[in-house]
């Protein structure tokens, strides 16, 4: 009776969480009442309190049934990440444009984090509070595979690491919220993998991307 009564409260919380998806994704996040997602979920308004309390309850918890730019980077690589860190890398961000080009759910939620309609949802929520750490779990991560790269010697020993970090993570985080906005007639998959094969590409060659020429760039 246990069992049942748990898979129970795991179907409605996942037809809730549906519901919700769709509602902020079309009407955005503080407009909707919870009301508006009980009518779609066919349930209750206390049902959705219940399970969820708020709305940006709701959404956090949207945001944690996928796995966010940038927290895959170096989980699980084993001896490949020191072996061969700028192909773990670009492994994983081809598996992360993949993966978007095929998920809607994960397209819907990243464009609700991503362009928010209101104000107070992008500073005060906890969504947008795990986007920014995941930011900087994957600026940390992205550091960390530069740095192994540089000393495996796949990338330039004067390379400013710092300026590659910013330029990947910013340079292909750019490249989903393009894709996100555009018609999306392009294959995301293939654009991106293309997308970090120029970025790695211009690290690896560009003059303007080793530390002499930041210390031109200074006396300058």
């Amino acid at each position: 009776m246990t069992k049942r009564r748990d898979e129970q409260i795991l179907t409605t919380r996942e037809r809730i969480l549906n519901a919700a998806l769709n509602v902020f994704h079309e009407y955005g996040v503080c407009r909707p009442s919870l009301s508006e997602v009980a009518k779609l979920a066919g349930v209750s308004c206390g049902a959705v309190a219940n399970h969820f309390h708020s709305k940006t309850g709701l959404l956090l918890a949207l945001t944690e049934r996928m796995v966010l730019p940038g927290e895959q980077l170096c989980n699980n690589a084993g001896e490949q990440l020191n072996a061969n860190p700028l192909g773990t890398l670009r492994t994983r961000w081809v598996w992360l444009f993949q993966e978007i080009a095929c998920n809607p759910e994960w397209q819907q939620v990243l464009e609700i984090i991503f362009h928010p309609c209101e104000e107070k949802v992008t500073e005060n929520n906890e969504a947008h509070l795990r986007m920014k750490q995941g930011r900087t779990r994957g600026l940390e991560r992205m550091a960390q595979l530069i740095a192994l790269a540089v000393s495996e010697r796949q990338l330039p020993e004067d390379l400013d690491t710092d300026l590659a970090m910013q330029m990947l993570h910013g340079g292909l985080f750019g490249v989903i919220e393009t894709w996100l906005l555009s018609s999306r007639i392009e294959d995301i998959g293939e654009l991106g993998e293309r997308y970090i094969d120029s970025l790695i590409d211009m690290i690896r060659f560009s003059p303007t991307m080793r530390l002499s020429s930041r210390l031109v760039h200074t006396l300058h």
